[in-house]
């Protein structure tokens, strides 16, 4: 999560006061943000080494921990909000972390860059895998190991019981609710278990 404009959105969602655990939380921007305008805590998971510096040094509580090895450390429901943004593309488990996410959380809340947005399309078509703003990695040295769309994850969440409470796409700092897979790079999703 790096654009302050699209964390301001995410954060939108995060009830105040909420407990929140953020899977792949990077450098800790997004959780000192909701601390400090949301009035949240919680916790961080992430597997750099920079990253756990620049959280501890934000005063964000950060738990280094591969993600690929699962939650077994929380109990369910030990938070209100599981955060796992520009995380679920990365791991090769996807559905389990989701469904870890499920039972974690009272709420979860995901994103990912959004495989069918026109530009996307337009760049397949013609012969290229695409770079772009919310894919920013060439094929050959993507940390991505998948690519999805907004209408695949929503086959997912169906399949795994989960209850989609609000989604939308991201696009150039702006919620994009009309034609989301095709009109918006970023796929947002706030859901429960049903």
């Amino acid at each position: 999560m790096s654009e302050r404009k699209d964390m301001e959105i995410i954060a939108e969602m995060v009830p105040p006061g909420s407990r929140v655990l953020d899977l792949g939380c990077g450098n800790g921007e997004l959780l000192a943000y909701l601390r400090d305008t949301r009035r949240c805590s919680g916790y961080g998971i992430e597997i750099a080494d920079d990253n756990v510096l620049a959280c501890t040094r934000r005063g964000v509580n950060v738990i280094q921990l591969n993600l690929e090895e699962g939650l077994a450390m929380f109990e369910d429901q030990s938070f209100d909000v599981v955060l796992q943004l520009d995380t679920m593309q990365h791991l090769r488990n996807t559905e389990r972390m989701l469904r870890e996410t499920a039972r974690v959380g009272r709420i979860g809340i995901v994103s990912f860059p959004n495989f069918a947005h026109w530009a996307n399309r337009l760049r397949v078509a013609s012969g290229r895998m695409p770079v772009t703003k919310a894919l920013p990695y060439e094929w050959y040295n993507t940390p991505n190991i998948r690519v999805g769309t907004y209408a695949d994850f929503e086959v997912l969440a169906r399949k795994d019981g989960l209850r989609v409470l609000d989604s939308f796409g991201i696009q150039n700092g702006q919620a994009v609710r009309r034609w989301p897979n095709l009109m918006a790079s970023v796929a947002v999703f706030k859901f429960e278990r049903s």
